[in-house]
């Protein structure tokens, strides 16, 4: 077999350890500097969730500067506004503690705090010059994998989602701590798992010129992890195994395709989230199974490779095509069992709707291009129909 030339970008230091949060000076060392810009939200902020960490920060002699503003979909404004803490305090590092969208703001706060580059400069692939602050990140949930991705997902308008992406985002360090996610509720706990699968999915089957044999590597043990824990994630919010385990499976899941992209799940999920303000995770759960299927025809062998290690049932089916369609099948079930709405309209998206949602699926083509099989506008609108 021969290999393929390739590039693999992930953090060059990653901590797992349960309460390594409440250590985060003992473990960052001196990466920081004296001046820290906190990055995180007002419902963590409230729960107390980071205060171990920022007490550990400010007894090793560090100011911590707190910016606790970030929403889900982050805006460009708030992402604004904490350059604007972070220059006003005098930042030497950045420390991003939450789900993706904290640590997305705290990604282009470090860079922008770094550099001093324009934004609209930085949009799109590797546009980005930088350099950027210390930074390091510390995730709260299972799904994104932001902690070791080169990607940053801001919203730019009402509705617009833009993305930087470059391995100047990667951080210094990722702080992983699965005792910040026992207790998560069970419909976050789903809808980021399954987002954590997508991830594995898409980075897998990826026609990236850069998917590799790390990637899929990753990929495949990212799978096993989730699809053998997620339920009991799910049902016990403090099975101390099952979070672990999800929580590894989502850093890994996000190693394989910050170096072999997503496609078009991803793809025709961001319009729903920025149209209709559906949380990232489930977007992706509503429209997974239908654009399984519609790869299906050119990805049997890709999905029948992968189907095991998620489900290992499916070991018994004998062709690709069997297991492929038993694949498709035991992720809709598992999404199902898992709480989560399953079709458009239970999130209130309407047939009127599905034309606009398939013309801006068609602006996400740096994911469209990874796709196993084009994806045209009619494509998408079909693939909406079929998930309406």
């Amino acid at each position: 077999m021969t290999i393929p030339s390739f590039r693999f970008h992930t953090a060059p230091s990653i901590t797992f350890e349960p309460g390594c949060a409440s250590r985060l000076a003992q473990i960052a060392g001196s990466r920081l500097g004296a001046t820290i810009l906190f990055v995180t939200d007002a419902g963590l902020r409230k729960l107390g969730l980071c205060d171990p960490a920022i007490a550990s920060l400010e007894a090793a002699g560090v100011t911590v500067t707190v910016f606790d503003q970030v929403e889900a979909d982050p805006s460009r404004k708030t992402l604004e506004a904490a350059v604007e803490a972070g220059r006003q305090a005098g930042a030497t590092g950045v420390v991003g503690f939450g789900g993706g969208s904290s640590l997305d703001v705290a990604k282009l706060a470090a860079l922008l705090l770094g550099s001093g580059e324009d934004l609209d400069q930085a949009w799109g692939v590797n546009e980005a010059t930088g350099p950027r602050l210390p930074l390091i990140l510390v995730p709260t949930t299972a799904g994104t994998g932001s902690e070791v991705t080169p990607v940053s997902i801001i919203t730019v308008a009402q509705e617009e989602k833009r993305g930087v992406s470059s391995p100047l985002l990667q951080p210094d360090m990722a702080v992983l701590d699965p005792d910040l996610t026992l207790g998560l509720p069970p419909a976050i706990t789903a809808a980021t798992g399954i987002d954590a699968m997508v991830h594995a999915i898409e980075a897998y089957a990826s026609t990236s010129a850069n998917n590799n044999p790390l990637s899929k590597m990753l990929a495949r043990e990212a799978l096993r992890l989730l699809g053998g824990n997620i339920e009991r994630a799910v049902n016990n919010g403090r099975d101390a195994q099952a979070r672990s385990a999800m929580l590894l499976g989502s850093m890994l899941a996000g190693q394989a395709f910050a170096n072999s992209p997503v496609a078009a799940v991803h793809a025709l999920a961001y319009p729903i989230g920025g149209t209709f303000h559906v949380p990232h995770g489930l977007s992706n759960a509503l429209v997974l199974p239908h654009v399984l299927r519609f790869n299906a025809s050119e990805a049997a062998q890709i999905y029948g490779n992968i189907a095991a290690d998620a489900f290992p049932e499916l070991a018994a089916l004998s062709s690709p095509q069997e297991k492929t369609e038993g694949f498709i099948e035991a992720l809709a079930d598992l999404s199902q069992r898992l709480g989560l709405p399953q079709r458009l309209r239970d999130v209130g998206i309407t047939e009127a709707d599905l034309p606009k949602l398939a013309r801006d699926a068609m602006k996400q083509a740096r994911l469209l291009v990874n796709n196993p099989r084009p994806v045209s506008e009619g494509d998408a609108l079909a693939i909406y129909r079929a998930a309406l």
